[in-house]
């Protein structure tokens, strides 16, 4: 259609946004995973995506919840998170007949499920047994290939039950993990903001915001997030949903993953590490932070309160291979702008900033 002459063009911008119907938090929820799905309508036969270790844990609670509720259930047991083990489990659960999928574990197993689901175009409920990044309700799947991580596009889950009495019996580190994750959100958010000033990106007001309150909990509760304590449990799986959702209301990771992500994917290209996701864009945050000029030794300090990684050395990594990430973390998404620039760091600015961070 076009416009007369001296009008405004018309106005076609679209765009959906989908979020979970139900979260349920706390201590014993899991049991509830049978009522959720009736509630939401969900019907006949459903699919338990779950692991090895997260089947014995929660895996065939659900089983039995989901039974009592008078569903036909099938369980099927997930590997790595690659996109040959999607396409096996988007096979198989196909070939059941599932009309939706509860995916039962940490992180690895939720983004294969909710990459089946979209493949299948059948709802999924994510149960989560760690919460060691925001995945646990966002719309995007990270992925392994065979050099790194990736990350695509998924189903947001109909519901997210965490249940607080079973994420607390995955190790401390995973949470702390998942914290730093949401930590990430600050300079996440900064970075976007200067690529909607710079560029005229599009930027969602209500999604930064979401995101930017879901990091400063954390921060203002770091103190109290401790080892064996359900209640440290509590103050950050909310939090770490809402990032999530915080990507759905942009339809973006935007908020979520800016220059410090960028960092963390360049060291797992140069060095694959056994440092969790959470914990290198911890270390990613404290750099980015300091070069926007925002409070970078409150978040550095944040992080070592609850026991995140600080330094390359407590990430496994070298100084020097801490550098040559930052020298190469502008080359991973070129189209999207962060502090880092089109042109990134020079070797000089990039060892200075290591250096005077503490991270060497």
């Amino acid at each position: 259609m076009v416009a007369a002459r001296g009008s405004p063009a018309p106005f076609e911008k679209a765009r959906s946004m989908v979020f979970p119907r139900v979260v349920l938090a706390g201590h014993g929820v899991m049991d509830q995973v049978g009522k959720v799905s009736s509630s939401l309508g969900f019907s006949s036969r459903s699919a338990v995506i779950t692991g090895k270790i997260t089947k014995e844990l929660a895996g065939n609670h659900v089983d039995e919840m989901l039974r009592k509720e008078g569903y036909e259930v099938r369980t099927f047991v997930a590997g790595a998170p690659t996109l040959d083990e999607v396409s096996r489990l988007t096979s198989e659960v196909g070939s059941w007949g599932a009309k939706f999928i509860v995916a039962v574990g940490g992180g690895s197993k939720i983004d294969i499920s909710k990459m089946v689901a979209f493949r299948l175009k059948i709802p999924f409920v994510s149960v989560p047994t760690s919460a060691s990044h925001d995945g646990i309700s966002s719309p995007r799947a990270s992925l392994k290939g065979e050099r790194e991580a990736f990350s695509v596009e998924a189903s947001v889950p109909d519901a997210v039950i965490a249940d607080t009495s079973v994420i607390l019996q995955a190790p401390f580190r995973f949470l702390v993990a998942g914290c730093a994750d949401v930590i990430s959100n600050i300079p996440a958010v900064v970075d976007w903001r200067l690529a909607q000033r710079l560029h005229n990106e599009e930027f969602s007001s209500t999604a930064a915001a979401l995101a930017e309150y879901a990091a400063q909990e954390i921060v203002e509760h770091a103190s109290l997030i401790k080892p064996g304590l359900e209640e440290s449990v509590w103050i950050a799986i909310r939090p770490i949903i809402m990032s999530g959702v915080a990507m759905s209301v942009a339809g973006t990771s935007r908020p979520s993953s800016g220059s410090e992500h960028l960092f963390a994917h360049a060291l797992e290209r140069i060095h694959p590490t056994t440092a969790m996701h959470g914990e290198m864009v911890g270390v990613g945050t404290i750099m980015m932070m300091y070069l926007q000029g925002g409070e970078w030794t409150k978040i550095r300090n944040t992080l070592k309160v609850m026991g995140a990684p600080v330094t390359a050395g407590e990430l496994g990594v070298t100084s020097e291979e801490a550098v040559t990430a930052l020298m190469n973390a502008h080359t991973l998404r070129p189209e999207r702008y962060t502090i880092l620039g089109s042109t990134g760091l020079t070797r000089e600015a990039a060892e200075r900033l290591v250096h005077v961070t503490g991270v060497a």
